[in-house]
C-alpha cells in the first residue's frame, strides 16, 4: 500500500470512531442508558418517528430517551424544539404498543 492509501484508511477510521459515544458521554434517564433513534417518517422532514430500545430498563426513562431524541432531531433539522407528538404516541400520553424490548414514538417538528 501507497502511503497516501495507508493515511487515508487510518483518517476514515478515526473520523469513523469519534462519531461513536464512549459510555461515560451517554445521556442517561432514570439512571439508564436508552439507545433512541430518530427518522423522518416520509419526504416530509417534518414528521418522524423514534425507535427506543432496551424498554425493560423502566417505561418512564425509555419515553424520556424518546423525548430527548426527537427534540434532538428538531433542533438539528429545523433549528427548533418545538414538537406536536401523535396522539397517543408521545412521550405525555403514550398508548401505543411495545414491541419485545423497544418502542416506537411519533411526531412532527414544528417550523417557525
Amino acid at each position: 500500500m501507497t502511503f497516501t492509501k495507508i493515511t487515508t484508511l487510518a483518517l476514515v477510521g478515526v473520523v469513523g470512531l469519534s462519531a461513536c459515544a464512549k459510555p461515560g458521554d451517554r445521556v442517561r434517564f432514570e439512571g439508564n442508558y436508552y439507545p433512541a433513534k430518530a427518522k423522518k417518517e416520509s419526504d416530509d422532514r417534518t414528521k418522524f418517528a423514534v425507535t427506543v430500545r432496551r424498554i425493560d430498563q423502566g417505561l418512564k426513562g425509555a419515553l424520556e430517551a424518546g423525548r430527548y431524541e426527537g427534540t434532538r432531531y428538531c433542533v438539528e433539522t429545523f433549528g427548533d424544539s418545538t414538537i406536536t407528538w401523535a396522539q397517543a404516541q408521545g412521550p405525555d400520553d403514550f398508548a401505543g404498543s411495545l414491541e419485545g424490548s423497544s418502542l416506537s414514538l411519533r411526531g412532527a417538528c414544528v417550523k417557525w
